[in-house]
């Protein structure tokens, strides 16, 4: 690269970590020519002097997250012959690191990449959530693990997120009393529905707010309490058909709710 740098970023895992801090630190350095040219999976001192011998044929600089020892003194060795400048990103933070906790780190390659079970099962659990929120898609009813109705604003989907971190599958179900309740519902085991509800007074103080952020005048008949008093009406009934168990969310956190979701799950509550 003609007047510029070649800045190779060496990993003994993806190597993100190093190329994200390269890239927020070149961009300090007005018209700074460079090329960035990572290299993934670096883990033997072969690989390392393949490398090197690419750096060494102009402007370089190596910058390296490796907590694989003999690698680390490796690319230092050579940078060090070579007159070639480097960093170790990772190595001030494990010192300070292993100074404060007053032990050694790991030293484990790739080990915040590590995809295990419970990873992919989280992943799987909010996509359900997404794909099977509020009724879009029937379907999710008889998939979930917990089928969450309510009326509007009842916390929802902020539950269904929530407790898909936890690797639960929520499919959740708006009630509206001009909306037939899905035939799913009455499909599947009543222990496996959580009926939401709330004081009237709350619902309409959230909903005017909701519309207040639409740019919506909060007289619609959403905010109204006749029509909110229907509405909760109409959704105790389905519920009291249903025989599940009915959560006030009224003075409750997501967090809170959401314990009480899975300590119903666990049979505890």
């Amino acid at each position: 690269m003609e007047n510029g740098y070649k800045i190779f970023v060496l990993s003994d895992s993806i190597g993100e970590t190093a190329e994200m801090v390269t890239r927020a630190t070149v961009e300090q350095f007005k018209g700074f020519s460079y090329e960035i040219i990572k290299y993934s999976y670096v883990n033997n001192e072969e690989q390392v002097m393949d490398i090197m011998d690419e750096a060494k044929k102009g402007n370089s600089i190596i910058v390296f997250t490796t907590v694989l020892q003999n690698l680390s003194d490796k690319l230092v060795e050579e940078c060090t012959k070579a007159d070639i400048c480097y960093i170790d990103v990772m190595k001030p933070l494990l010192d300070t690191f292993s100074k404060a906790l007053g032990r050694e780190p790991e030293l484990e390659p790739g080990i915040i990449h590590r995809l295990d079970e419970k990873y992919f099962r989280k992943v799987e659990a909010v996509e359900f959530a997404v794909k099977y929120d509020d009724g879009k898609d029937p379907r999710g009813i008889k998939k979930a693990d917990i089928v969450l109705i309510g009326v509007s604003r009842t916390s929802k989907t902020p539950l269904s997120m929530y407790l898909a971190h936890r690797n639960i599958k929520v499919a959740n179900v708006p009630l509206v009393p001009e909306v037939p309740v899905p035939k799913e519902l009455s499909e599947i085991d009543p222990s496996k529905i959580i009926g939401l509800t709330t004081d009237p007074v709350k619902l309409n103080e959230i909903r005017k707010e909701r519309l207040k952020a639409l740019g919506l005048k909060n007289t619609a008949n959403y905010a109204d309490v006749n029509r909110i008093l229907e509405e909760l009406d109409y959704a105790d009934g389905v519920m009291k058909k249903i025989g599940c168990p009915v959560i006030d969310v009224a003075s409750k956190a997501v967090e809170e709710t959401a314990n009480i979701i899975i300590d119903i799950i666990n049979g505890r509550y």
